[in-house]
């Protein structure tokens, strides 16, 4: 296996499950040393164990849980993978001002306070950013107003970084995923289910028909392109936004014929 990430530090958040976890799992096996960022649980242990790396127990919405974070990298920080992440069902009608303050919170400010924290120990040596967005920032529904405004909003914040921060050797990607098949993905099949009368299961194989690959995406899949955009493979890559959703946006699916 290539250890393309070798001598390299990398902050993971949202490490605990999901596409977190899978990237702080993949970026160890790849050379880094991790820290992985998270709520904590069995999820954030097994990546740490399957990294090597070291956990910070805290959330990106405390400026002292991201202090702490900062803290742990020693100095020096070559890599920060923002995969935490909240998505609450919602209709623009109804929407509370508490679930558009948290989506903004974790999605958004969580993320800024990350990176602006890492931005003095990643100019030292220049580095990446990758912020998991979402196909949500462009293809939006009824049901998550406060998400995708969220995730458009982490897109333009990610765009931001890479102008700044180029001449620092810093490069900033978003990476929008379409579904995966995470716990989130899994609640939102759920309440689908509920509505509908079927199951969870039954919701993903009608989802998958309007997925060019029909299927739905592993969250190893997302850890790959998430390595690509950190990695010297990328290296004039910054300010891009790479949409991994099996084809789920392509034309053909949004024609009436």
């Amino acid at each position: 296996m290539s250890r393309c990430l070798e001598g390299r530090k990398a902050l993971i958040t949202g490490a605990a499950t999901g596409m977190g976890r899978a990237t702080a799992e993949l970026f160890g096996r790849h050379g880094a040393e991790v820290i992985a960022f998270g709520l904590g649980g069995e999820g954030l242990d097994g990546a740490v164990k399957a990294s090597g790396g070291a956990a910070v127990l805290g959330d990106i919405t405390s400026a002292d849980d991201v202090a702490r974070a900062i803290d742990a990298c020693g100095g020096c920080l070559d890599i920060v993978v923002n995969a935490a992440g909240v998505m609450i069902l919602d209709e623009p009608e109804s929407l509370s001002d508490e679930t558009w303050a948290r989506s903004f919170a974790v999605n958004v400010t969580g993320a800024m306070m990350v990176c602006r924290a890492a931005l003095p120990l990643m100019k030292k040596r220049g580095g990446a950013i990758v912020n998991i967005a979402s196909v949500g920032a462009f293809n939006a529904s009824g049901q998550n107003a406060a998400y995708s405004a969220s995730k458009a909003a982490l897109v333009s914040y990610t765009r931001s970084l890479a102008f700044a921060h180029g001449p620092d050797g810093i490069r900033a990607n978003a990476l929008a995923p379409g579904w995966v098949r995470t716990p989130m993905s899994v609640y939102e099949m759920e309440v689908a289910a509920a509505a509908n009368g079927s199951t969870p299961d039954e919701e993903f194989t009608a989802l998958t028909g309007r997925i060019a690959l029909r299927r739905i995406a592993e969250p190893s899949e997302i850890a790959n392109c998430c390595l690509f955009l950190a990695s010297d493979a990328a290296s004039f890559v910054t300010g891009a936004v790479l949409v991994a959703d099996g084809g789920g946006r392509a034309p053909t699916q949004n024609r009436a014929v």
